[in-house]
């Protein structure tokens, strides 16, 4: 049975300094099927818009204090997703494509026809109440397209997650392949969930973390005195998993002589601790991964060939963002999710221009760069929308998309991008915003893209007191 989503509620605000004008208008829009909001004041407009985030925002053109473009600056600067139409009485071409080369949805003249405006203001409900709808049915999506912690539902991802429903109660070795980023782990994780050893241990190494003069010891354990340093018996990661599954990440960063001993292993099910001569029976799963070309390595003779079929039985690729960028709005919305919970903020989305920025770029870190990203973005955004200029310096300054051969490396997000450094980067912005605002807070709202409430309510959880204007007598 098909879901019934409700029509989301849609709101207007009506800006216009005539009063008789705005009377006129507003019982005109009455059947709309809009809540509608009036004001003669376009600084109040202004305010009423950070409050309610409306959907669309009529405004006369020629006002005294701001004038509609000024207002049309304010209100695209705040969330370009806002539709605005500007009405004035004395049009000109010029103005006309000034507005819309700004971001106006239309510019009507006066007199307005009461019947085209309701159909035009009718056009733009329908679209709102369209866009909405799909950001609700987005959000059903992703409950649906989640699985054992990966997101998708690109062919190239139900492939994936049906490859690893049909492995997992039946594998003993595995390959993962794929580009840095894509989730390799998080398969691994899913086989081993799936399997009738999920009760085990899921032990994790990655092969090139390790010194290689301890590989052997780390992998197949050591006994008392069998080298410098071995004051006791040691068990190792093979020992450790038994029953269970081991992970050896990036495996085509093992060393050649190392691989002899793993195939080994693999073949007989024993383990041989460094220094013993008794092997040690075991009963291990193995999911190897790795970015790298394991074929070509053979051919230089950096990976052997029969650890490569021992395990390669069962391939399992995770595919990158380039192969499934139809996943990517999924993607962003589960990153948001996940880091304003994280983070405390009630991230509702990106900008139109945020997303086409991120549409445009190519991702060579993957999963793990986008969440780079968006956490930045997420830390960084004082209001309830991501925007350019809250995304990281390297995609905001790149040309147009970046590209694999031209990107270098994708920076880390430091390890204290917690709750304390965003509490600390928004307590700076808004101390900084008063202070160039002169202590003037419709101003330094602004500045900040959210309502008056929203800011004074800021500045008491952060015990912010106004600053003294620049131009204050001195005692």
């Amino acid at each position: 049975m098909a879901r019934i989503i409700p029509d989301p509620d849609v709101s207007l605000v009506i800006i216009d300094d005539n009063a008789g004008s705005l009377e006129l208008l507003s019982t005109a829009l009455e059947g709309a099927g809009v809540r509608i909001f009036t004001a003669q004041d376009p600084e109040e407009g202004i305010e009423i818009v950070f409050r309610e985030r409306p959907q669309i925002v009529l405004t006369d053109l020629v006002m005294p204090g701001l004038s509609g473009l000024e207002v049309l600056d304010r209100v695209v600067e705040f969330d370009p997703a806002i539709d605005v139409i500007l009405m004035t009485a004395h049009y000109s071409s010029e103005s006309a494509v000034e507005a819309i080369r700004k971001g106006a949805a239309d510019y009507l003249n006066k007199p307005v026809s009461i019947s085209s405006l309701r159909e035009r203001i009718s056009k733009l409900v329908d679209q709102s109440r369209r866009r909405q709808r799909a950001e609700t049915i987005e959000t059903q999506i992703l409950d649906d397209a989640q699985f054992e912690g990966m997101v998708g539902r690109s062919p190239a991802m139900w492939q994936l997650f049906s490859r690893i429903r049909r492995v997992a109660p039946h594998y003993r070795t595995v390959l993962v392949t794929g580009e840095t980023g894509t989730g390799k782990e998080l398969a691994a994780r899913a086989l081993h969930r799936l399997s009738p050893v999920n009760s085990g241990h899921f032990v994790v190494l990655n092969c090139s973390a390790v010194v290689e003069t301890l590989f052997e010891s780390e992998l197949f354990g050591h006994v008392r005195g069998s080298f410098t340093g071995a004051a006791q018996d040691k068990m190792g990661l093979f020992e450790y998993a038994d029953k269970g599954t081991i992970f050896l990440d990036e495996i085509g960063d093992m060393p050649v002589g190392t691989q002899a001993k793993l195939l080994r292993t693999l073949q007989n099910q024993e383990v041989l601790r460094v220094g013993s001569l008794t092997p040690r029976k075991i009963d291990v799963r193995v999911i190897a991964a790795t970015h790298r070309d394991l074929r070509a390595a053979i051919a230089e003779k950096e990976f052997r060939e029969d650890l490569y079929y021992r395990l390669s039985m069962v391939e399992i690729h995770t595919p990158a963002i380039v192969e499934r960028r139809e996943d990517l709005p999924l993607l962003i919305k589960y990153v948001l999710d996940k880091f304003s919970r994280q983070f405390g903020k009630d991230i509702r989305g990106l900008t139109q221009r945020a997303q086409i920025m991120l549409a445009r770029h190519d991702w060579p870190g993957n999963v793990r760069e986008l969440e780079n990203v968006l956490g930045h973005g997420c830390m960084m955004a004082i209001a309830e929308t991501i925007d350019v200029q809250d995304l990281p310096d390297y995609l905001r300054l790149q040309p147009a998309a970046v590209t694999r051969t031209g990107f270098t490396q994708v920076e880390s997000i430091p390890d204290t991008a917690d709750e304390a450094t965003f509490v600390y980067h928004e307590k700076r912005l808004i101390s900084e915003a008063l202070e160039n605002a002169n202590g003037n807070q419709s101003k330094a709202a602004r500045a900040l893209r959210i309502g008056r409430d929203a800011l004074r309510y800021k500045m008491k959880k952060h015990g912010l007191d106004l600053p003294i204007p620049k131009n204050a007598a001195t005692s």
